[in-house]
């Protein structure tokens, strides 16, 4: 409203000016004439040859002349006129009339430049409503219902004009350095919802026309960095010119700080595929022992940054030689660990996953055992681990499944059934042997998606999906090369034994927000970021087997609530003498609102504005997350 009063005020002002700008104009030009007529005048008289002797140089310096006599200057202004000289007040006639001659070329003089300086000012104060208006016009962005908004509704009015965007945006790409930008991650269909689910309906129709390119930007950006404030000009509904805006989150300097938070854990656990390591050149990893050595310090920093008390590696070539350089690299690295490996017996130019552990930390019961389903062996397997600390154990299960062909997915399908069954053959072996902690933890690159079949194998078992659990649907762990879809196929599964014991879980985003030119084989870059083609996936244990599991803390049943009903529902996240609130935040990552959880059926008040929120509920140490769309 400030803006508009202004600009009122600034354009009457300008009307004002313009009414006599014009007479000062000519006024101050015909001063300008009399000016030069009196000077001619002036030293064409004999006036002129008193000038030496009633005025010196250093008459002018001085404040009094030898006599003691002030020096008089009529205005202030006469000292920044150059024609106009200090000049003694006397009462000599000649000395007068020089005088009156100068006053009279100075005050003519000062017309003509109050004339040009009242022109400055018209001009600036025209810029100033200039501004004023334009800062009145300008347009701004809003993305905060994804449901209706698209660039072609959002931007298609505003092509050549420049935007700002009142919610952040979200690099979704950057492949070879061109930056597809949203106000959302897109991600894959299947890993938000069942096929013909709303979750999944919804998912295609908002990734249907989210995006666009951002052009002029400089420096490197990664996938996952949000723009807050972003300013462009709308070349098109799909391509806008970069002119400003804030990059906040998700940088090479923020993920290098440290890991993920994953609350007061005492076990680390890591499941991450290395893509390809292997000793052997050309055929699948690296193509020569020098991108072989980039490939190697690429991961040793990876690894070492992780500092996993036990290592479940995807993508091993068979036999030792690679796991035991992975191992050296580790131990030089970490010199307080003791990572180990178990003895492969296997050689060839096949992939296989296993296990590194610190000795001084945990030790294995017995050797892994595996299951060869769908004839792709050596790349499901499983071992108890017993915490030497504490006794507790836990049973770890590392896997590789099938790749994401189309029509394989029954295989992988038939890979989760054997590893289930795997698992509960195994759990009978230990108790069999007085073992009677059946705790589990599945992890590893499953080629697939969350809401897909071989993943209901282990959710239909009792299995809890961790990355659900932890972040409800905006987590992810892997992204297709020069793709903008994002989701997990790296897996993290629990059963209801272990749960409790879980301080946290997450992907450790070094790879999958990278662009692809930063792998080994395409640059000189030994960073430990894009060591991978895949994020690695942690998970913190503080193993304690007195613990019971309570039901998950729920937040609603439903995700899509017409605005009809006006309770948000939250259970099983209240206990007395344990702290537990939630938060409730806009798609725009505002906080709308956050109170104590008093209750174990607690009701709040639903967001009255439409559009998507995200539900944080606190309970117990650990965050639990909802998605929730008010319509």
């Amino acid at each position: 409203m400030h803006k508009i009063v202004f600009a009122c005020v600034a354009l009457e002002t300008v009307e004002v000016i313009e009414r006599f700008y014009l007479p000062l104009r000519l006024f101050g030009t015909l001063a300008v004439h009399i000016a030069l007529l009196l000077q001619a005048l002036y030293l064409l008289s004999p006036f002129d040859k008193l000038h030496d002797t009633l005025v010196t140089d250093e008459d002018i310096d001085d404040q009094k002349d030898d006599e003691g006599k002030h020096i008089f200057t009529p205005f202030p202004y006469l000292d920044s006129c150059p024609e106009v000289r200090k000049t003694h007040f006397s009462s000599n006639l000649a000395a007068k009339l020089h005088f009156f001659l100068h006053i009279s070329k100075f005050f003519c003089t000062f017309v003509a430049e109050f004339t040009r300086n009242v022109m400055k000012k018209r001009l600036s104060l025209l810029v100033t409503v200039f501004f004023a208006l334009s800062s009145l016009a300008q347009v701004h962005i809003s993305a905060s219902d994804p449901d209706s908004w698209s660039v072609q509704s959002a931007l298609g009015d505003y092509v050549g004009q420049t935007v700002i965007f009142d919610d952040p945006v979200v690099v979704c790409n950057n492949a070879n350095g061109n930056l597809l930008v949203s106000p959302w991650r897109i991600f894959e269909p299947e890993n938000q919802g069942l096929p013909g689910s709303v979750e999944y309906n919804r998912t295609v129709h908002i990734n249907g026309s989210c995006s666009f390119s951002l052009t002029g930007v400089s420096g490197y950006h990664r996938c996952g960095e949000k723009i807050y404030n972003l300013k462009a000009v709308v070349n098109s509904t799909n391509k806008l010119t970069w002119q400003g805006g804030k990059w906040v989150g998700n940088s090479r300097s923020d993920l290098e700080k440290g890991i993920p938070d994953l609350g007061d854990y005492r076990l680390l656990v890591c499941a991450f595929n290395i893509e390809n390591y292997f000793m052997t050149w050309g055929s699948m990893g690296a193509d020569s022992w020098s991108q072989h050595q980039d490939q190697r310090e690429k991961v040793r920093k990876a690894l070492k940054q992780i500092n996993a008390d036990i290592f479940g590696l995807v993508e091993l070539q068979l036999g030792n030689e690679a796991i035991n350089e992975i191992v050296s690299d580790l131990n030089e690295n970490l010199p307080e660990r003791h990572y180990r490996f178990f003895n492969d017996t296997e050689t060839g130019t096949s992939q296989k996953v296993d296990f590194v552990y610190d000795a001084n930390v945990v030790e294995p019961i017995g050797t892994p055992t595996g299951t060869d389903a769908e004839n792709i062996p050596n790349r499901k397997k499983m071992i108890c681990f017993r915490e030497k600390a504490t006794g507790e154990k836990f049973i770890y299960s590392i896997n590789h499944f099938k790749s994401m062909n189309t029509g394989d997915e029954y295989r992988r399908v038939n890979e989760a059934k054997a590893v289930v069954k795997m698992y509960k053959d195994y759990r009978n072996d230990l108790r069999r042997n007085g073992i009677k902690d059946h705790d589990v933890l599945f992890m590893g690159d499953f080629n697939c998606h969350a809401k897909t079949e071989p993943m209901f194998v282990f959710t239909d078992a009792g299995m809890i999906d961790l990355h659900r659990a932890f972040h409800a649907d905006s987590s992810y762990s892997y992204r297709m090369r020069n793709a903008s879809k994002t989701s997990y196929i790296d897996q993290a599964l629990s059963n209801e034994t272990l749960y409790p014991q879980i301080t946290g879980m997450a992907a450790y985003h070094i790879n999958s927000d990278e662009e692809d030119r930063y792998n080994y084989k395409y640059g000189s870059d030994l960073s430990m970021f894009r060591c991978s083609d895949h994020d690695p996936v942690l998970v913190g244990l503080k193993l304690d087997s007195t613990l019971v599991f309570d039901p998950t803390p729920q937040i609603n049943t439903e995700e899509v609530i017409s605005g009809k009903a006006d309770k948000l529902i939250i259970q099983n996240a209240h206990k007395e003498g344990k702290n537990s609130y939630y938060a409730i935040y806009n798609v725009s990552g505002v906080l709308q609102e956050q109170a104590e959880i008093l209750s174990a059926y607690y009701e709040i008040p639903l967001p009255t504005a439409p559009g998507m929120y995200v539900v944080y509920v606190y309970f117990d140490g650990v965050a639990y997350q909802r998605r929730l769309i008010v319509r």
